[in-house]
């Protein structure tokens, strides 16, 4: 297995020069383990001498939903305590006589619920989190359920109370006891973070109410408004944890101990699920964009900057953190770099 370093290299070390974002932390391995992975940049434009280092904290943003979400699913799920095709409503009472009491879990994993596509869980339910999880779990669809691929934060905030409840525990404890600790993760969890890690993290959008740059605490509103757990995002990782989890996703001997889910869950996960419609989705994840469909990349992404790629095909995966939310919420010129980057890491 070879891998086109000094390109990778140069690719990331333009995106710093072009500021689409202060610093990355990139790795791509397999099963075994990294087999390359680099630096470039700085943590903070304000201290440009403090480079960007392998265990730097990033906001892990909608990666929360595979390292919480999809992971705390997949252990229900393989322990036979939740059939994703059955309708909610049927087991769940609190959506019992409610819109989504006809909706399954497979179809919110593969985001064809017809939930609505926007959060907006402040200005639609206040602030008090029970009145937000009752708003949620009691909204009127956007569409008929299996009609549409659309995707939605709403999707995974579900699916972290469907979690909650079936297993009877937060989900920061649900994640952090079938997945993170099995698997080695020693730095992923849930924000606002203690003050001795804050050091390490890379700062995101700046918030105006503080003028300063978020770090150690989500970016994402919804996150922040449910007290820094919830499944659309909240949680912080690094470089090594991701790498662990996805060399599992590869093969669930690759590690000492297994976590909840395992090749189950991965295979389904990481096969289209949903038919003739479009976009292309398998359960949570979807096929890497520009790929060939015969290199069976699938990848997730999250709105900080962050992402990472996987091929059971090709047996490999890949691994990009940035903090591109620094500069800008524009989209393309990250994108760009993104796409580059996976073709280069699975050449």
């Amino acid at each position: 297995m070879t891998y086109r370093t000094d390109r990778i290299e140069a690719l990331l070390d333009e995106g710093v020069r072009d500021k689409v974002y202060p610093g990355a932390v990139w790795a791509v391995g397999d099963a075994s383990g990294i087999r390359a992975q680099g630096t470039t940049g700085v943590l903070d434009p304000d201290e440009p001498n403090a480079p960007m280092r392998p265990d730097t904290v990033f906001d892990a943003a909608s990666l929360t939903k595979i390292l919480a979400v999809w992971s705390s699913v997949g252990a229900l799920f393989e322990e036979g305590k939740l059939d994703i095709d059955s309708p909610l409503g049927e087991f769940w009472m609190e959506v019992e006589g409610h819109p989504l009491a006809a909706v399954t879990a497979r179809q919110l994993l593969t985001h064809t619920a017809g939930v609505p596509l926007r959060a907006q869980l402040k200005n639609l339910y206040g602030t008090d989190p029970q009145d937000i999880r009752d708003g949620v779990l009691h909204e009127a669809l956007h569409r008929p359920p299996g009609e549409a691929v659309e995707y939605t934060d709403r999707a995974a905030l579900i699916l972290g109370y469907l979690a909650e409840h079936i297993s009877g525990q937060p989900l920061d404890q649900l994640a952090t006891e079938r997945t993170w600790q099995p698997l080695g993760m020693k730095a992923t969890r849930f924000g606002p973070l203690p003050a001795a890690t804050v050091a390490r993290c890379a700062p995101t959008e700046l918030d105006p109410d503080t003028n300063t740059h978020l770090k150690g605490t989500a970016h994402d509103f919804s996150a922040r408004l449910l007290g820094g757990v919830c499944g659309i995002a909240g949680a912080f990782t690094v470089l090594d944890d991701l790498a662990r989890f996805l060399r599992y996703m590869l093969d669930d001997n690759a590690v000492p101990e297994r976590a909840g889910f395992g090749s189950a869950w991965s295979e389904a996960s990481l096969s289209v699920q949903t038919g003739s419609l479009a976009p292309a989705r398998g359960l949570f994840w979807h096929p890497a964009p520009g790929a060939d469909p015969a290199d069976d990349i699938w990848v997730h992404y999250g709105f900080t900057g962050t992402g990472m790629w996987i091929s059971p095909r090709r047996r490999r995966w890949a691994i990009l953190l940035t903090n591109k939310l620094y500069y800008t919420r524009d989209r393309q010129p990250l994108t760009d770099v993104r796409n580059v980057y996976r073709a280069l890491a699975f050449n």
